[in-house]
């Protein structure tokens, strides 16, 4: 059986995988106004769970049909850049928190 990259070319493929790539960045975007309920939508959380693992898994089918792989290193670089972040984020406000009345400052 010929693969389908061979059947339609690569560049199809690539298209293929922007459009799926797309279609699950709407997914997010859905589940997150779901999420923080600043907009209605009609579409139920389990609806939009599943079609977000629908989307992600239609990424990672034609992704697996390019050969496209994780990288394991570069997702372990980029897990600890984004908890580093996030601790720089959290330390930032801890510092930059604004005394309240009559709260004793405290000494570091």
């Amino acid at each position: 059986m010929r693969s389908i990259a061979d059947s339609i070319g690569k560049a199809a493929v690539l298209d293929q995988l922007a459009e799926e790539s797309a279609e699950l960045a709407k997914a997010a975007l859905k589940m997150s106004r779901i999420l923080r309920g600043k907009n209605p939508t009609p579409v139920t959380p389990r609806a939009a769970e599943k079609n977000l693992v629908e989307e992600f898994t239609d990424v990672m089918v034609v992704a697996a049909e390019l050969g496209l792989r994780k990288d394991e290193k570069v997702a372990e670089l980029k897990r600890n850049r984004w908890h580093k972040r996030l601790e720089k984020k959290h330390d930032t406000k801890r510092k930059h928190r604004p005394q309240i009345s009559g709260e004793k400052k405290r000494s570091r």
